[in-house]
């Protein structure tokens, strides 16, 4: 659920397509831009592994993984998302092999928890010659030598990613079965028709491979986070960013669940979230069933924004009261890009309890819309 653009040094034309980009989605975000792209409307039935893989025929869509990594005593989080933003899709098919139709965005972020420090790369692409793409008969999504596939057991997720300072190669394998956010296999972001996106995850995946951060190369073990979702025309004017939140307690249940921010302050009664049980079954969330209080702020050296801090997540119906804290504080990604998009994304700590009993576990926080622009998905 991100977004960002940053001049990338994988591709020479990056800046041109970073202005064809300023130039053009404005336009294509209007309804007649969107016309061009498919609604995401219910009832949507989920095919697997088949919707793993991409669906140009919807404006935007997105891969993301988030997890929590360790080698002896040190411990890491890592991000890796691609996004795949189309610009027009009667260009898709025959013409020239450089007709601008869809672009690609990739953020890739590690924490060094223990270090306390703070890396994040960024990578764009356009699908001419195959510098970067997705695959429609199976999972594979690249931008240059970064990636995102499923290999051919049809189980195991590969990551690919290396920036300046830090690198990863990962195997992911999911513990439990993909979970379907919202109703009728639609996650409603407003009201009105396809204001909302086809939404799923595989919310506990066991993660190995390597982590390399400054030279030094760990073997690590952990756990990940996917989540992936497509739609054309998700968000309304009135709709300031949102807080996300991802939570893997050490009882096997997770939690997502986040809030919609409007422009005058309230929260967007869409806003929702799921409840994932020990044995992969899960139950919709709507606004009324939980609460999130913010317990603090943090302040960005970096521009002066200030986001929320720690928190207060209540699931009365479920028994959980959970304490949320940054494992560090600086976890902001700051755009470089001429569309100035930056947010604050980064593990977690969790502990408190869950059906009344103690718990402890760890998660992934994403909050946009309290600096630059919002993204317009």
């Amino acid at each position: 659920m991100m977004y960002g653009i940053s001049i990338s040094k994988i591709h020479s034309f990056s800046l041109s397509i970073l202005w064809i980009v300023s130039m053009v989605m404005p336009n294509e975000s209007s309804a007649q831009g969107n016309s061009r792209y498919r609604l995401a409307l219910p009832p949507y039935e989920y095919q697997f592994p088949r919707d793993h893989a991409s669906h140009p025929d919807y404006r935007t869509e997105w891969w993301y993984y988030t997890g929590h990594l360790k080698s002896d005593n040190r411990t890491f989080g890592y991000e890796l998302t691609f996004f795949q933003v189309g610009i027009n899709p009667t260009r898709r098919s025959g013409g020239s092999a450089w007709a601008l139709h869809t672009l690609f965005f990739a953020h890739f972020a590690v924490t060094d928890e223990a270090g306390e420090k703070f890396y994040h790369s960024e990578a764009i692409g356009r699908p001419a010659l195959k510098m970067a793409g997705s695959l429609e008969d199976r999972y594979k999504v690249w931008i240059g030598k970064w990636s995102a596939e499923l290999l051919g057991d049809d189980a195991t997720h590969r990551l690919t990613a290396q920036g300046p300072e830090t690198a990863i190669s990962l195997d992911l394998v999911p513990a439990k079965p993909p979970v379907v956010h919202g109703n009728e296999g639609v996650s409603q972001k407003a009201e009105g028709a396809g204001r909302a996106s086809h939404y799923y995850s595989l919310t506990r995946l066991k993660t190995s491979g390597t982590l390399t951060v400054k030279g030094n190369s760990f073997a690590v073990t952990g756990l990940s986070w996917m989540d992936h979702e497509f739609g054309t025309n998700q968000l309304t004017l009135q709709q300031q960013g949102w807080d996300w939140f991802s939570i893997q307690l050490d009882n096997n249940r997770e939690l997502m669940l986040y809030v919609l921010r409007l422009k005058d302050g309230r929260l967007e009664a869409a806003s929702s979230g799921t409840l994932v049980a020990a044995d992969g079954t899960w139950k919709h969330l709507d606004l009324s069933m939980y609460t999130i209080e913010n317990t603090g702020t943090w302040t960005s050296p970096h521009n002066g924004a200030t986001y929320p801090s720690g928190w207060k997540i209540s699931v009365p119906n479920e028994g959980a009261e959970l304490r949320i804290t940054p494992t560090i504080e600086d976890q902001e990604l700051v755009s470089r890009s001429i569309l100035g998009i930056t947010y604050w994304e980064g593990s977690v700590l969790v502990e408190g309890l869950d059906q009344g009993k103690p718990v402890s576990g760890m998660g992934y926080v994403e909050l946009t819309g309290y600096i630059g622009n919002v993204p317009g998905f």
